[in-house]
C-alpha cells in the first residue's frame, strides 16, 4: 500500500505537473504496434489472473506487443512510487493499476489519466454496474478507469484441521468478535500459531485493523469515517482499538517477515489457525491446490455480516500514452463477459456488473456476489478508496503507532497530523 515515500512521491508529482501543464490532454488515435502495462499482481493467482486480460487483448490485437510490466509489492508498494516516478519525467506506461474511490480520483484530477466515457457509453457500464462502484470511477461526471471486480475484504480464513485439533467450532457469518477472541486463545492452548499476518505488507495489518472497526461501528459508523464525521478521540474508536490490540496479541510471532500471499500458504500448510485478509487469499489458496471446505473455510470477519468492504482493482489509460488506442482497447476487452469468468476463476474475485452469470464461479464466490448486491458495498481506507491520499497516508502511520504502542492517543494524534489541522475530522472542538 501506499507508504511515506510514496505519499512524497505523488505530492512531488502534483507540484511538477501544475508547473507543466501536464493536464492537457493528447490525442486517442496515436497507435503503434505496442501497449505497456504496469500492475502490481505478481503473485500466483494475480500472475494468472492478469495473463487472462492479456489474452484476451492478444486475441482481439494480434499485431500488438502486449508488455507486462508488473512490479512486486503487494497492494502496489512498490509500483506507486515507481509510477509516479514516472509520470514525473512525462513517460507514463499506456495502462496502469489503481483503486477505485479517491486513489483514482487524484490521478484524474491531476489530468494524467484519460476518460473512458467511450467505453462505459459502448459496454452500457453506466446500467449494468453497482452503483457506489461507479460512483467512485467518476470525477468532474466521467468515468476514469475499467474495474476487474471486486473482493471482499471483511473475510475470515480458517484452517479447518487446525480448528479441530483445538476443538474449535468454524466460525460462521454470526460469530462475534468476543467469540473470535475465546477461539484465538483455545488454538493457542492447543500449540499452534492462532493468526497468520503478512505483515511485511503493512497493508494486511491495517485491513486486520478495518475488519475489527467495521465490526465495532458497522457501516453507519463507516459511512462517518469515509464522510469525515467519525470522532477518533471517542469511545467507538477506542473500543475499536482495544479490540484491535486484543487481537493482535494471537498474530504470529514470524508475521513480520512474511509476505501477504506467504502468510496464505502457511495458513494452508497448518502453520496457523486464522487469517484476516481480503478474498484474493481465496485465489492464492485455489492457485496452490487447497480445497475450500477440506482444507479450509472461510466466512465474514465477526460482526460485519452485514457489510461488503470492497477492494476494487481499476486500470487507466494514461493521457499521454504512446499507445493511446492500443490503451483504451485494452481497456475495452476487461469486461467481455467470458474474460470476467475466466478472470474471476483466477483471482478468486467476484465481478460488478449484473450482465456475467456467475453460476459456473465457485460457491464461495456465487454466496459473495450474492452478498454485494444486497449488502451495504463500503469503500476501503487501506486501500485508498474512501478517504484522501492525505488521510490514508495517517492511517498507515496511525495504525502502525497502535502495534507499538497500544495508545489510542497516539493513534488519533497521527490522524490529527495527516490532514495537518488543529483537530481530526469529527473529534470535539
Amino acid at each position: 500500500m501506499i507508504g511515506r515515500l510514496a505519499a512524497v512521491a505523488v505530492l512531488a508529482l502534483t507540484l511538477t505537473l501544475s508547473a507543466c501543464g501536464g493536464n492537457q490532454p493528447t490525442s486517442a488515435t496515436i497507435s503503434t504496434s505496442r501497449l505497456e502495462v504496469v500492475s502490481w499482481w505478481t503473485s500466483s493467482s494475480e500472475a494468472k489472473a492478469l495473463g487472462v486480460l492479456f489474452a484476451a487483448f492478444r486475441d482481439s490485437n494480434p499485431g500488438v506487443h502486449a508488455i507486462n510490466g508488473a512490479i512486486r509489492g503487494g497492494a502496489g508498494s512498490n509500483a506507486v512510487v515507481a509510477l509516479a516516478k514516472r509520470l514525473q519525467r512525462n513517460d507514463p506506461p499506456d495502462v496502469w493499476q489503481t483503486f477505485a474511490g479517491k486513489s483514482l480520483q487524484a490521478y484524474a484530477s491531476n489530468g494524467v489519466v484519460r476518460s473512458v466515457a467511450s467505453i462505459f457509453a459502448r459496454e452500457h457500464l453506466r446500467t449494468e454496474m453497482n452503483a457506489t462502484i461507479l460512483q467512485s470511477l467518476m470525477y468532474d461526471g466521467q468515468p476514469y478507469g475499467v474495474p476487474t471486480g471486486a473482493h471482499r475484504s471483511n473475510v475470515l480464513f480458517f484452517n479447518l484441521k487446525l480448528l479441530a485439533k483445538a476443538g474449535v467450532a468454524p466460525p460462521s457469518n454470526h460469530t462475534t468478535l468476543g467469540e473470535f477472541l475465546t477461539d484465538l486463545k483455545k488454538v493457542r492452548a492447543s500449540g499452534a500459531v492462532p493468526l497468520c499476518l503478512g505483515a511485511r505488507d503493512p497493508f494486511t495489518t491495517v485491513e486486520l485493523f478495518e475488519n475489527t472497526l467495521l465490526s465495532s461501528i458497522g457501516p453507519r459508523g463507516w459511512r462517518d469515517v469515509v464522510g469525515d464525521h467519525f470522532d477518533w478521540r471517542g469511545n467507538q474508536a477506542r473500543t475499536a482499538l482495544s479490540r484491535f490490540g486484543d487481537v493482535l496479541d494471537y498474530a504470529d510471532p514470524e508475521g513480520r517477515g512474511l509476505t501477504w500471499d506467504q502468510a496464505t500458504r502457511k495458513l494452508a500448510a497448518g502453520g496457523c489457525a486464522f487469517e484476516s485478509m481480503n478474498d484474493s487469499a481465496f485465489g492464492e489458496l485455489i492457485a496452490d491446490g487447497a480445497k475450500d471446505g477440506r482444507d479450509f473455510g472461510v466466512t465474514t470477519f465477526p460482526g460485519t455480516n452485514g457489510s461488503f468492504l470492497a477492494v476494487v482493482d481499476v486500470f487507466v489509460a494514461a493521457t499521454r500514452a504512446k499507445d493511446a488506442r492500443n490503451a483504451l482497447a485494452f481497456l475495452s476487452d476487461i469486461d467481455e463477459p467470458s474474460t470476467q469468468l475466466a478472470f474471476h476463476r483466477a483471482k478468486g474475485s467476484i465481478p460488478i456488473v449484473r450482465d456475467v452469470d456467475v453460476s459456473s464461479l465457485s460457491a464461495y464466490q456465487r454466496a459473495t456476489a450474492a452478498a454485494f448486491w444486497t449488502s451495504p458495498v463500503l469503500l476501503s481506507i487501506a486501500h485508498g478508496e474512501g478517504v484522501s491520499p492525505q488521510f490514508e497516508e495517517g492511517f498507515y502511520d496511525a495504525v502502525s503507532d497502535y502495534v507499538s504502542t497500544r495508545s489510542a492517543d497516539a493513534f488519533a494524534s497521527q490522524l490529527e497530523n495527516a490532514v495537518n489541522g488543529d483537530r481530526i475530522p469529527g473529534a470535539a472542538p
